[in-house]
């Protein structure tokens, strides 16, 4: 064939073959597009921290991040003794620490939940009446002035018989409040525990859906997470995964799933001095947990350890390196947030991530910097690689683990383009550089 002529092509199929067969898997197309929309692309926290209703009060973030800040004072003053503890490279030392004590002082807690369960107890009505009255005041008001974490909200009741009617009240209260103080803020998250049928997670959208028609609000404005914390929740009596009919009942709502460390460990016969967040037990329940929330924009948080680093300084750093550890573990299966259940927690969360983006920073960037300018390396990634690495660049920063600055001058690319490689849900591989 000669030089610049063109190959014939043939072909053998009627056109109507794929008419035929696009027509066919349509309802295919539709129910793709439902159950799995992908990722919402908003900022993940890093953490949820857990406070009792009643000793939640105006400063208690300021209060974390003070404490949090003390802990380091007494018993890590400087880079070289964090690092000592928890075994941190020469190059990450002074990054980690300088990023722990600045997120400390300017935004020490991501994601606070007021509790009204395990951590409040039994109370008399007129009590938690008014804990969750003051909640919604204190939240609105936070939310008001600017020193409100970027997400906040409570966890209620769950939906079992001797509390529901506590767990609705309590979350009609707090909700009632919130609106009249001035409406709903978009860092509001509400938590469902101890949920152990569909059908709990169906009565909590009626209600939500009940609470928006009485208030005027835009359908599915309130969305919750749910806790996995008994063994049904993960595997039905007829051996499905109940977790995967969970966020189907949550039509839409579902905002994530959050594992029980202690009562999924205690639902198993685990004794106390084995549940932990890498027990077994734990690692399959979030695996499954992992696998039913894939591609459908609901997000998976890790549990906690009830470890406290307090005493004397031999047992903080202790504390300081099952915790680090902990967390390293977590981030490295694809698990970005967890609990933390004392201010003591802080440092060594954010020590963990902020280690964790800023070891694989260079690396990530570089391949992505490649992937974006079609240049060759000693890695063939594709798309679904650039949406990973574009995916991981972004967590670093949204968490303050990475700068802006020094991503764009590593890649190429602004948070716009970052934010293009990360979006292509599956099977989209038209992602290009804006």
């Amino acid at each position: 064939m000669g030089q610049g002529q063109q190959e014939r092509v043939r072909t053998s199929l009627a056109g109507t073959v794929s008419e035929e067969i696009s027509a066919s898997l349509a309802p295919v197309d539709a129910e793709l597009e439902r159950r799995y929309p992908g990722d919402p692309g908003t900022r993940q926290p890093v953490h949820t921290v857990y406070v009792p209703g009643d000793t939640f009060t105006a400063d208690t973030v300021r209060t974390w991040g003070d404490r949090a800040l003390a802990a380091l004072d007494e018993h890590a003053p400087d880079a070289a003794s964090l690092a000592a503890v928890l075994g941190l490279g020469d190059d990450l030392a002074e990054p980690v620490y300088a990023r722990v004590r600045a997120k400390l002082e300017r935004e020490p807690v991501e994601d606070l939940r007021v509790d009204f369960e395990d951590g409040y107890g039994p109370r008399p009505d007129a009590e938690e009446d008014e804990t969750a009255a003051r909640a919604a005041r204190l939240i609105a008001e936070a939310y008001a002035d600017g020193t409100a974490p970027p997400y906040t909200g409570i966890r209620m009741k769950c939906m079992e018989a001797a509390v529901r009617d506590r767990g609705i009240r309590t979350l009609d209260v707090f909700l009632t409040g919130l609106t009249a103080a001035g409406g709903l803020p978009d860092g509001l998250v509400l938590t469902l525990p101890k949920v152990t049928y569909p059908e709990q997670v169906t009565a909590m959208v009626r209600l939500l859906e009940a609470f928006e028609k009485t208030h005027g609000l835009e359908p599915g404005r309130l969305g919750f997470e749910i806790q996995i914390e008994t063994s049904q929740a993960i595997l039905a009596t007829d051996g499905t995964a109940t977790v995967a009919r969970m966020i189907q009942a949550a039509e839409g709502r579902a905002t994530g799933l959050h594992y029980g460390t202690f009562d999924y460990s205690a639902c198993l016969g685990v004794s106390a001095a084995h549940q932990a967040s890498d027990h077994p037990a734990a690692d399959h329940a979030k695996a499954v947990m992992q696998v039913a929330a894939a591609g459908t924009g609901v997000r998976v948080s890790d549990g906690s350890t009830n470890v406290l680093p307090v005493g004397t300084t031999e047992n903080v750093h202790d504390a300081w390196r099952l915790h680090y550890r902990l967390t390293r573990r977590a981030l490295a299966r694809a698990y970005y947030q967890g609990w933390d259940m004392h201010p003591g927690h802080l440092p060594t969360r954010y020590a963990a991530v902020f280690a964790f983006y800023r070891e694989g920073f260079e690396q990530a960037a570089a391949r992505l910097a490649r992937y974006a300018a079609h240049a060759d390396g000693d890695v063939m990634d594709e798309p679904a690689t650039a949406k990973a690495l574009s995916g991981y660049l972004l967590r670093g920063l949204d968490c303050g683990a990475l700068d802006l600055a020094e991503v764009a001058r590593a890649t190429g690319l602004t948070r716009a383009g970052l934010e293009v490689f990360a979006a292509p849900r599956r099977g989209d591989l038209t992602a290009s550089t804006p």
